[in-house]
């Protein structure tokens, strides 16, 4: 080995120890700035000091809040009925004015809002790619097969506090409540009467405007209501119930 060699050699040792420092250099310069980072997101979430859930923005935490507190700062100066949310609040009026900008061009039905139609547009495609994989029934809807899903697994997770009573979706819930609070939020137009479900005001009205939805593609009858549209065809036409729900209940 010459005179010249092991200088070279601690040289390049020299070097390799030159650079690993300036990797863990670098590499300590990196973690600063991303436990920096890191500070900094930390700072700008919201947290919520009742149920922990943290927001990037100051005002949804202080709607979020809301939930908490029982705050409704959004009043219906028709009914009375007030709203956390003003996208529920704005729904609210549209009921009251009776608009509905949204009409399907199947079956001429009207909707307050486009997500509604959209969703409604399925129940005229023979589409049903939602399958259940315990008895086989379709559903055109995502929605509707997860809640029938509830119904194999017997999943009741909505508790009435007043009676302990179960029901599997939030809705459903609600109007059963509507027992304990005497609450009848859908009033006529045409009289006093109130009911506690919507449903119930639809079939009522149809006693003020003589409408009359039901047909009867047999006989040529028309009729208020769908039960008594059945009761008419099951009296005066030998079909069968497979028949029944394909022509009038799709």
């Amino acid at each position: 080995m010459s005179v010249s060699e092991p200088s070279r050699i601690k040289h390049e040792d020299t070097e390799e120890q030159t650079d690993w420092m300036e990797v863990k250099h670098q590499r300590h310069e990196v973690n600063e700035v991303e436990e920096e980072t890191s500070r900094k997101k930390a700072k700008q979430l919201h947290t919520c000091s009742q149920c922990g859930k943290s927001f990037s923005e100051k005002g949804v935490l202080k709607t979020h809040m809301r939930i908490h507190t029982g705050e409704k700062p959004y009043t219906c100066a028709q009914c009375g009925k007030s709203f956390v949310y003003a996208s529920g609040f704005s729904y609210h009026l549209h009921i009251h004015s009776g608009e509905k900008p949204f009409n399907c061009d199947q079956c001429g039905k009207k909707f307050i809002l486009s997500s509604s139609l959209k969703t409604h547009l399925a129940v005229h495609s023979d589409e049903k790619p939602h399958v259940c994989s315990l008895c086989g029934k379709s559903f055109s809807r995502l929605d509707s097969y997860k809640l029938h899903q509830k119904t194999h697994n017997e999943v009741r997770d909505h508790m009435c506090f007043e009676c302990g009573k179960s029901f599997i979706t939030a809705d459903h819930l609600k109007q059963h409540q509507r027992i304990h609070t005497g609450e009848k939020p859908y009033k006529c137009s045409y009289c006093e009467k109130s009911f506690t479900q919507s449903v119930n005001l639809k079939r009522h009205e149809r006693v003020h405007t003589g409408e009359k939805p039901y047909y009867c593609t047999q006989g040529g009858e028309s009729f208020t209501q769908s039960v008594t549209l059945v009761t008419h065809i099951k009296k005066h036409f030998s079909v069968s119930k497979c028949f029944l729900q394909s022509q009038y209940f799709k």
